[in-house]
């Protein structure tokens, strides 16, 4: 008798900003295996340095209760000076890939989004203060900060009620635009993200402000989703023409909303 395949209880939650922040090997491998940044090893320190194979980009990961997790550097060129960005402990590593994935990409799109607040706009975010947009449930905003005369950061704040900020993206002032819209395409995508921990790192699970669709799929599939995000991205690098598979969607039993 065939043995039953193992599933695993996955949750599909909605706004994605508020789905705690994943695995952040979401990131961290593809870089590695994908786009050959290089990484240093010190077991006796609880982070991780990710550069890039032309030592002009650096990522850190770092715990730090206070401040930013995610700092990626990317320094000076002929034609920009240097720039940054960071990201709080609960951003979505979906978010900050998109980030990630802009950057590494050796042929960006001749019509790749350059407008930060064009994505968000078509999903019904509206108008906040002087030069920002705040997204339709109220729990997250953008700002771009400074004046007509200077060049502007960029600030992406999440928050629960007045006073608990969940996490903080921050983009300074010579992030290239096309890199902060990819931020905030991903951030503005309505499709659900996963998560595996049956909610644990999930900053509310209050139902009226996060949707949680609980459901059993085949191990396989999630332990797959990495492996082909990998090659996905390693195909970008690939001198000859590569075909393209068709992105497979697991299957779903046993529905249940939270």
């Amino acid at each position: 008798m065939p043995a039953t395949p193992e599933t695993v209880e996955v949750d599909f939650i909605t706004p994605r900003h508020l789905a705690g922040g994943g695995d952040p090997a979401w990131i961290t491998v593809p870089l590695h295996r994908a786009c050959g940044w290089s990484h240093g090893n010190d077991p006796l320190m609880p982070r991780v340095l990710l550069s890039s194979p032309d030592q002009k980009a650096l990522l850190r990961l770092e715990p730090d209760p206070d401040g930013q997790w995610w700092t990626l550097h990317r320094a000076a060129e002929p034609d920009r000076p240097a720039w940054y960005a960071s990201f709080g402990a609960r951003t979505p590593v979906e978010l900050i890939a998109a980030v990630t994935d802009a950057l590494t990409d050796p042929a960006p799109a001749a019509d790749a989004p350059s407008d930060p607040y064009g994505a968000l706009r078509q999903t019904g975010w509206s108008p906040y203060g002087d030069n920002g947009l705040v997204s339709p449930d109220k729990t997250a905003y953008i700002e771009r900060l400074g004046t007509p005369a200077d060049l502007e950061a960029w600030f992406v704040t999440v928050t629960l009620g007045m006073h608990q900020k969940v996490w903080q993206a921050r983009f300074g002032e010579h992030t290239p635009p096309h890199v902060v819209a990819a931020f905030t395409g991903a951030l503005a995508d309505p499709k659900p993200v996963l998560r595996i921990d049956n909610g644990r790192s999930l900053p509310t699970l209050d139902p009226s402000v996060v949707t949680r669709q609980t459901t059993d799929v085949l191990a396989l599939y999630v332990a797959g989703a990495l492996e082909e995000r990998v090659h996905t991205l390693a195909a970008r690098h690939a001198t000859a023409p590569t075909v393209s598979v068709p992105s497979r969607q697991p299957p779903a039993r046993n529905n249940r909303s939270r």
